[in-house]
């Protein structure tokens, strides 16, 4: 319909469109008329500025008036206002108080007086009014009349623009500070450019508040029926018990020490009880505080009280500990001793539960309050000796040599395991060098021999002495050495800067290692079974079918009773080593061996450990079924002629 020409009949009538009156543009703001562009047109159509073009309104910038209609005519001047009609009735108000001191008075030491400042616009000029308050005793109404007050001694009187909220203002000697203020107040200082602080509250009298509370209603609680007899029948022998501790730290070569609280419910008393540990280096003595009933505070009494003279009795102590006041996580003052409680034991934990609804019981962890004793710090290995060696210089004055495993030395006596290895070396001279290292099982050490070659150009001979050998890069305070476990088919062993590499080993390497299966890495016993088993396997001619050895008549017996002379003169020698040998294999502590365990004690023994002959031994040293022996049976079975 827009683009229709407006001749009759192409006109149409809004039905949406009710009202037709002009905006106004005349307002009042603070008692001042404004005015203000209209933003909507006839009809509530918005009004849209500058529709004129770009060459009309350069017409208009070059539009000269004055050519047309000649010079204009010079406005009226407007009225002149006076300030006293200008500002007439307007009125700025400020909430404010004083604090008056009050002598020779026990039950008030000042007073909180709330006052209005009246700055009137007009004539710049200040009164000050304080409200009346009922029964208050003290003349109130106008403090000062209205007038220009001074500011400072030069002459300068107080502006409107000098006072905010927040600040303290001096009339005549008196401070006052300002809280707040009217909006109309707060409108015209910020029409005229003045951040208006945030109000503040009027701080309370204290003789007012007391007054208050004296004419407040008063409730009153009738005795409870709980008497001290009841009190013995229902909590004789229940006793609360609170885990805490004895912060000391200020005082000269004070700590934190373990204490127990016991609060005995039957008369309301307590003790302190002290937490003694091995070797704290205190006396035994573990009642810190003995059974009393302990004031809150013993020195809260009246200053007539003749304290020199006289002790402490139940009418001089004001308030005793009660339950309520032992609480987790909370500080108590026992006698000056400040005791932190972390914890309590079930019963208490369920007294605070039916008597005072507490079902949250945090205990506190205290291990960052107690202080550890110091202990002895190794210092770092130095690489001098063995670590052994050195660490027994650190542990007594006169170093002792190291402790030695007796039993493993007799059990892995003469057992050697040889392996053969080449150097690994970017040096060309030492490709090809073929070493036979030696690991003795008796204890743990190494040894490295090289056999002489004709026309190599090395002597050959011992490349390195009896020594436990460290794993390369590992730490100098945990050591960790080179085992059998190792030294697989293939592996590099680093040995002083030295590096070697494993190619075969001895057939009893791999013998002793399926004997003792578990205590060596699959990996490891495969890959000598790869290697020297298949060379065992390579030597191994057959002349003949499989060759059996007949027993005869009494040789089994005889086998036995062999066997049991050697157990004998074990047990003959050295009786502990009969236990030993038996708790080696009860690890699990069952009490119990089996037929098993027997065997591989025979082999270490290097007896005889035909299955026959086994079973008649597990036979002879008990009657069990399933074949378990116990100790009494093994020591029966060894010691027995």
């Amino acid at each position: 319909m827009e683009g229709l020409p407006f001749l009759p009949g192409n006109s149409f009538r809004d039905p949406t469109k009710g009202k037709y009156h002009r905006a106004h543009t005349l307002s009042y703001r603070n008692g001042i008329a404004t005015q203000k562009r209209p933003e909507i047109g006839i009809g509530g159509d918005a009004l849209n500025y500058n529709n004129l073009s770009a060459a009309e309104i350069d017409e208009l910038a070059n539009f000269d008036p004055t050519l047309t209609y000649g010079q204009a005519k010079q406005a009226p001047p407007e009225d002149f206002l006076p300030g006293h009609v200008a500002w007439d009735k307007k009125v700025l108000r400020y909430y404010a108080y004083f604090k008056q001191t009050v002598h020779e008075s026990p039950n008030e030491y000042y007073r909180v007086r709330p006052v209005d400042i009246y700055y009137y616009l007009e004539d710049d000029s200040i009164a000050v009014n304080e409200p009346h308050v009922e029964n208050s005793g003290i003349p109130q109404g106008k403090l000062i009349k209205r007038q220009r007050l001074p500011k400072n001694d030069q002459g300068d009187n107080w502006h409107w623009k000098d006072i905010n909220v927040g600040m303290n203002i001096v009339f005549y000697g008196k401070s006052f500070h300002i809280i707040g203020l009217d909006k109309f107040t707060r409108d015209f200082m910020e029409s005229e450019g003045l951040e208006v602080n945030a109000p503040e509250s009027l701080p309370k009298d204290p003789y007012i508040e007391k007054r208050i509370q004296a004419t407040a209603l008063k409730t009153y609680q009738s005795p409870s029926s709980f008497d001290k007899t009841r009190q013995f029948l229902e909590l004789d022998r229940k006793v609360l018990r609170f885990y805490c501790i004895w912060d000391d730290r200020d005082s000269m070569f004070g700590e934190m020490r373990a204490f127990i609280v016991h609060f005995y419910l039957v008369d309301d008393t307590l003790e302190v009880r002290e937490v003694h540990t091995a070797n704290d280096g205190r006396d035994p003595f573990p009642v810190l505080i003995g059974r009393s009933k302990v004031p809150k505070d013993r020195h809260d009494v009246p200053t007539s009280y003749p304290a020199v003279v006289m002790e402490l009795s139940n009418n001089e102590v004001k308030e005793y500990f009660t339950p309520k006041d032992f609480v987790i996580g909370c500080t108590v003052s026992l006698y000056g001793r400040r005791f932190l409680i972390y914890d309590c034991d079930n019963f208490t934990k369920s007294f605070y539960y039916h008597n005072f609804g507490v079902t949250e019981f945090n205990t506190v962890d205290v291990k960052d309050y107690v202080k550890d004793l110091p202990k002895m710090e190794i210092p770092p290995f130095n690489n001098m000796g063995s670590l052994e060696d050195s660490l027994q210089s650190c542990l007594s004055l006169v170093p002792q040599p190291p402790k030695k495993d007796f039993i493993k030395m007799l059990e892995n006596d003469h057992k050697v395991l040889r392996f053969e290895a080449v150097m690994e070396s970017m040096k060309p001279e030492d490709a090809g060098r073929r070493f036979i290292i030696s690991y003795r099982l008796a204890d743990d050490m190494m040894t490295i021999y090289e056999p002489p070659v004709r026309n190599s150009g090395i002597i050959g001979g011992k490349f390195l002495e009896r020594t436990r050998v460290a794993k390369p890069r590992c730490d100098p305070d945990n050591l960790e050495y080179y085992g059998p476990q190792d030294m697989y088919i293939g592996a590099l062993i680093e040995v002083f800067s030295h590096r070697f590499r494993i190619v075969s080993a001895d057939e009893y390497v791999l013998k002793y290692m399926e004997d003792h299966s578990s205590k060596f890495p699959e990996r490891t016993i495969q890959s000598l079974r790869d290697t020297v088993g298949a060379t065992m396997k390579a030597k191994e001619t057959i002349k003949g079918g499989p060759m059996k050895v007949k027993r005869e008549p009494g040789d089994l017996e005889n086998l036995v009773k062999q066997v049991r002379a050697q157990l004998k003169k074990i047990a003959i020698t050295d009786k502990t080593r009969v236990d030993e040998m038996f708790l080696r294999y009860n690890s699990d502590r069952t009490g119990y061996i089996d037929a098993n365990n027997m065997r591989d004690l025979c082999h270490r023994l290097q007896l005889p450990i035909d299955d026959d002959v086994l079973n008649c031994l597990v036979a002879e040293c008990t009657a069990d079924p399933e074949g378990k022996i116990s100790l009494e049976d093994f020591r029966r079975f060894v010691e027995s002629s």
